[in-house]
């Protein structure tokens, strides 16, 4: 099956067809096997399975955060490449999987990240509301410092005052998500 074949199965499954999912499985688990087995080979065949049995675990409980309109492969190999990496903690281990052993099977099409907006305005929204507004009047729209202080009737100094201390609520957000 494809990665396109692979989708519309759970899309379905999402949509509440069982029959659909039972199919989706099945069909990605060898290709989430020989992953697991490439990946945390050392650990063991036995182990492996294990790991295995894992993401198929984490598909199931976080197949709602899938995006349809999203490419799926990129995102079981998420879920894969973190259950192998929990896998080798739990024995106190270190893992470092190159990133470039991945990057032909993850590329993203070329263009903006369609979550990076979407992330941002969910951080912009948690600011107060002049502050939010003028991080999207200059931060997201692109206006002129000297137009928002027009806009808002506010001097420049207090436009760039009020943004300078909204990038920095901003940044202990963002750590604070981040941890």
């Amino acid at each position: 099956m494809t990665e396109v074949e692979w989708a519309a199965l759970l899309r379905a499954a999402n949509a509440g067809d069982a029959r659909a999912y039972r199919r989706f499985l099945h069909a990605i688990t060898p290709m989430l096997r020989g992953l697991v087995r490439a990946r945390g080979g050392s650990l063991g065949a036995e182990h492996c399975e294990d790991i295995v049995q894992e993401v198929l675990l984490a598909i199931h409980l976080k197949r709602h955060t899938w995006r349809s309109d999203a490419p799926l492969r990129p995102w079981l190999y998420a879920i894969a490449r973190h259950k192998v990496i929990d896998a080798f903690r739990a024995r106190g281990q270190r893992v470092d999987l190159p990133l470039g052993d991945f990057a032909e099977l993850i590329a993203a099409d070329p263009g903006p990240d369609p979550t990076e907006a979407s992330d941002a305005l969910r951080m912009i929204e948690r600011l107060d509301p002049r502050s939010a507004e003028i991080v999207r009047a200059i931060g997201i729209d692109g206006e002129e410092i000297a137009e928002t202080s027009r806009r808002l009737e506010m001097t420049e100094g207090a436009v760039r005052v009020v943004l300078h201390r909204a990038f920095k609520r901003l940044a202990a957000l963002r750590e604070r998500h981040i941890e």
